[in-house]
């Protein structure tokens, strides 16, 4: 999920926007990922180990029927489902939890993670999330160019113009103002069959794998690949509930061995 593929021939076919929009596309699942994760390291952020077995399961069970209830391609949640994403963007207050850490509930091999955000939490997440975006973007766009413009063909000539022109306002694409605006409640979803635990934990968290995942289910010393690789699956929920803008993070971590895909 997080190694850069080499281009093979199929991706030299593709035409020079298409091209340049799909390596937008996974620099903005990229952005979520590191501005979800980052708080540990960025904002003093803690991992709470003690999520009840209860909430944990209810905001798992709830997130999945949002996900159904949604039409294919359309973030926006209708009703009857209002309800039931206002109630999990209002469970860290009712429940007596904070907002900003990690709240965790772990099984053996399984691990499920929840993190509110409001108010200008979620201002500063939206602006962690374009500069993640615009840092990956920026940087790759100077890497082409400096490794192809050289070549003058007019098809990659026309892929570095393409790439070039591409801008991405995040909080646009994550329909924010139209969330404020008309009190709607959104989900997106992204998910990996296999992620590289340690990379999650080490690099984009900065926590040990065993402060996650507990040390009975963290790699050994000397990991093989089956030993860092977790099925993952993020849920990003967001809207507004009391006049206050509000997100709910949930994420599913199975080992991917003992088949977490099979969950939902």
């Amino acid at each position: 999920m997080f190694d850069e593929p080499s281009e093979d021939p199929a991706e030299r076919l593709l035409d020079p926007a298409a091209r340049a929009k799909e390596k937008a596309d996974g620099f903005r699942l990229h952005a979520e990922l590191a501005a979800v994760f980052e708080a540990c390291r960025k904002f003093d952020a803690k991992l709470l180990p003690r999520l009840d077995a209860d909430i944990a399961r209810d905001i798992q069970k709830t997130m999945g029927r949002l996900d159904k209830a949604r039409t294919p391609g359309n973030p926006t949640i209708a009703e009857p489902s209002i309800a039931e994403a206002a109630r999990v963007l209002n469970l860290a207050p009712a429940n007596g939890l904070s907002t900003n850490d990690y709240h965790i509930h772990r099984r053996p091999g399984e691990v499920m993670i929840v993190r509110w955000l409001d108010g200008g939490q979620v201002e500063t997440f939206y602006g962690r999330l374009q500069a993640h975006f615009d840092a990956a973007l920026n940087g790759f766009k100077e890497d082409e160019r400096q490794a192809h413009e050289w070549k003058k063909d007019a098809s990659t000539l026309a892929y570095l113009a393409a790439l070039d022109a591409v801008t991405v306002n995040m909080a646009e694409r994550y329909c924010r103002d139209l969330i404020r605006a008309h009190n709607l409640f959104l989900l997106s979803t992204q998910s990996a069959d296999e992620i590289n635990i340690v990379y999650l934990c080490d690099y984009v968290m900065g926590v040990s794998p065993a402060d996650l995942v507990g040390s009975q289910s963290a790699p050994p010393p000397d990991p093989s690949e089956q030993d860092l690789a977790w099925f993952f699956k993020l849920f990003a929920l967001r809207g507004m509930k009391d006049g206050v803008e509000r997100m709910c993070f949930f994420t599913y971590l199975q080992k991917a061995d003992d088949g977490g895909a099979d969950e939902w």
